[in-house]
């Protein structure tokens, strides 16, 4: 059965953030608030764990999944990112993006896309999101918490573990996210381009 926690989501508070990143550490699966949707996470390269969440969302072996990094220094550690691309990223972090880059060494196999290399990346603006990546001193594995058949993600924290509670270590109540997924940009090959409209606006950039 999974662990509940209630984290301030402007304070989060320091003993709890810490139980949690423990659960993350040893392996386990969590649900955890980011400035778009809830979403699941786990520690890079836990295979097994990536494999629980692919479960829980019915995903494919080829569905990328997105690191969460704390910072823009931390995001260049996976990704390969020039002089105008960093600019550019610059500006955009922390917010609810999801930036498509070429990968480093430093990502594991089953994360890249099998054929171009690339990582999705993204720094969120979330406080209980933020202190989970600064206790952990890493990236986290994750994707949106949308449920088989289901059009929008799940947003109530108790009905989360009430529906996942055999299935996830556990949820992370940091109150109301909201439905709207992060918007998607590929930096990749020299150019930009629009993979999703989402929850920051895109009308400013070519697509």
């Amino acid at each position: 059965m999974s662990q509940f926690f209630q984290v301030h989501s402007d304070n989060p508070q320091p003993f709890l953030v810490q139980q949690a990143v423990g659960i993350v550490q040893s392996g386990g699966v969590i649900v955890y608030p980011t400035d778009s949707t809830y979403a699941l996470g786990c520690r890079l390269g836990e295979k097994k764990a990536i494999e629980r969440i692919r479960r829980i969302r019915q995903l494919p072996d080829r569905h990328n999944f997105t690191l969460v990094c704390r910072d823009l220094s931390e995001l260049a550690t996976y990704a390969i990112v020039d002089n105008r691309t960093y600019r550019f990223l610059k500006n955009k972090t922390p917010g609810a993006w999801v930036f498509i880059l070429k990968a480093t060494h430093q990502v594991p196999r089953l994360m890249l896309h099998p054929k171009r290399r690339t990582i999705g990346l993204r720094v969120p603006d979330n406080a209980i999101a933020q202190a989970l990546l600064a206790k952990m001193g890493g990236a986290l594995v994750s994707t949106t918490l949308t449920l088989p058949g289901d059009e929008y993600p799940l947003v109530d924290p108790y009905e989360i573990r009430q529906m996942l509670e055999h299935q996830v270590d556990l949820v992370i109540d940091g109150g109301y996210c909201g439905v709207t997924l992060t918007s998607v940009i590929s930096l990749t090959e020299g150019t930009m381009k629009i993979l999703r409209h989402g929850k920051e606006d895109t009308t400013e950039l070519s697509d």
